[in-house]
């Protein structure tokens, strides 16, 4: 195969940190190389290299063969090299068209914008791939996977040499998932290499042809997908074999202790019951629509509900806020960590604090500011949340450490029962086995857990038992020994419900 980008010793730093470490590494025309390795391992860095984001302070990129230098991202872009963020660039409120190609539209004499051009252009390229959306439509009114889409599509539009997308499935549905895996091949066979960094391992054997691991800023290996296999992987990225990742089940309590009863929401969901023991960890399955997510914000109180009872210990309480949630030791920790859980511009000491602020208040109103520091220490150690100070930002921490930081931060106010809304998104699997060991821990000193996850296998391994819902009502509940994910997707998509033999239609 022809080599089509290759570098040779790279390295970046940044204050206090080594980001890449003599990385060298090639890519051929038409490879798909999956670029794997834990938060912080270097994999943004090196990408945004390659794209003209940073300038390396040592090394040098060849594409095709010839020495390049990129001062911006524009330069990387007109060599041939573009690169698709986990944060959209897009502006909702321009169209479609104006997205697609943005500073690139076809303008006339007086450089006024050819709108006519312009849209049709759009239409035939959205064309290409089989997309029927209308080129004058505002982007906002898209849906977050068609935004996804559309972001990849717009630096698929510059007809680059090398596309490098940084965890483009984050907020795919599955059907989107495999539209995009189609066009990746698609493009594939026309020449377009890709560089393809994901923490979601299956998706490595499902559409890489090599994969590349890094760690601590080094380029650990690369070996052709079907030489690997998972486990080879998580040894290569974390230094040291995973055997059990998800941990092993303990000791369910007994007693139910938290219920909720009838809980509906006037077209989100319906008639939602479902009761919570001590030390058990529950599952919410359900496709995109199904409504876990609003189910949650209503228990919390973050949402208002119509109607719907609530019980903790044998009293029923009553929540019309957060703050009452919080006050009877409710935690709700959202699956927005960056737009919803933290305070990003804030330090790892003050989000830590956050929620238990009346923990370190005296009579007067004062803080006191010795035993917030105490605190913050204790939790960083605790919950093995990677920061060279507690005065750090959030905003600097990688993702992994941010999700550690969130659950850090609500279960300061000792919850009696936790609300996990996508607990492992985003976050490598070193992280998420540190995140998966401390649930079971809250789990054996006797809290319940509520865990609403997309991922089937995660649901599998961690929970006693799974409630799943379709289009905010529940289809079904499965005990651990009745798990599959046969099952699970059946109920899931409204197919069977708890009544009725799987397999058989109902109407719903």
């Amino acid at each position: 195969m022809e080599e089509v980008l290759r570098t040779e010793s790279i390295s970046k730093s940044f204050p206090g940190v080594l980001a890449v470490n003599d990385v060298s590494f090639s890519l051929q025309r038409g490879e798909i190389l999956a670029l794997v390795g834990e938060n912080g391992a270097g994999k943004s860095t090196l990408s945004q290299i390659l794209s003209g984001v940073h300038r390396p302070d040592r090394g040098q990129i060849f594409l095709e063969g010839r020495p390049v230098v990129f001062n911006s991202p524009i330069d990387a872009m007109h060599a041939g090299i573009s690169m698709v963020f986990q944060e959209l660039s897009l502006v909702g409120s321009l169209s479609i068209a104006e997205n697609i190609f943005a500073n690139r539209q076809p303008v006339g004499r007086l450089n006024t914008i050819k709108w006519g051009e312009l849209h049709r252009k759009t239409a035939e390229f959205l064309g290409r791939f089989n997309l029927d959306l209308d080129p004058r439509r505002p982007v906002k009114q898209l849906s977050m996977g068609q935004q996804q889409i559309l972001e990849i599509l717009k630096a698929i539009s510059t007809n680059p040499k090398v596309l490098i997308l940084d965890e483009p499935t984050s907020s795919l549905t599955d059907a989107e998932i495999a539209y995009l895996f189609e066009n990746i091949r698609k493009l594939q066979k026309q020449g377009m290499s890709f560089i393809y960094i994901t923490h979601k391992l299956s998706e490595v054997f499902q559409i890489a042809d090599r994969v590349m691991v890094m760690r601590d800023g080094r380029h650990i290996g690369s070996r052709p997908v079907a030489e690997v296999t998972e486990n080879d992987l998580v040894a290569m990225m974390v230094g040291r074999e995973i055997v059990n990742l998800y941990g092993s089940a303990g000791e369910i309590g007994g007693e139910e202790y938290f219920r909720i009863e009838g809980f509906t929401r006037k077209g989100i969901f319906e008639n939602i019951s479902f009761g919570l023991h001590r030390g058990e960890i529950l599952g919410l399955a359900g496709l995109v629509g199904a409504r876990r997510s609003d189910v949650a914000r209503a228990i919390f109180g973050i949402d208002a509900k119509d109607s719907g009872r609530v019980w903790l210990e044998g009293k029923e309480i009553h929540i019309t806020r957060p703050s009452d949630a919080i006050q009877h030791g409710i935690a709700y920790l959202t699956e927005d960590r960056k737009g919803q859980g933290l305070f990003l511009n804030m330090s790892v000491r003050d989000n830590l604090v956050a929620p238990s602020l009346k923990h370190f208040t005296s009579s007067g109103g004062f803080l006191n500011g010795r035993k917030i520091e105490q605190f913050a220490a204790e939790k960083v150690k605790e919950f093995s949340i990677v920061t060279p100070t507690v005065t750090k930002k959030v905003l600097n921490l990688s993702g992994g450490n941010q999700q550690k930081c969130m659950i850090a931060m609500w279960m300061g106010i000792e919850p009696k029962v936790i609300l996990f809304d996508e607990p492992t998104r985003g976050v490598d699997v070193g992280a998420r086995a540190e995140i998966y060991r401390i649930l079971r821990e809250f789990a054996a000193a006797g809290t319940g857990i509520i865990m609403i996850s997309s991922d089937l296998p995660e649901l599998i391994g961690m929970c006693d038992r799974i409630i799943v819902m379709y289009q905010g009502r529940i289809t079904g509940e499965l005990q651990r020994h009745e798990f599959s994910e046969e099952k699970i997707l059946a109920y899931a998509a409204g197919l069977v419900t708890a009544n009725h033999k799987p397999g058989v239609l109902v109407d719903q």
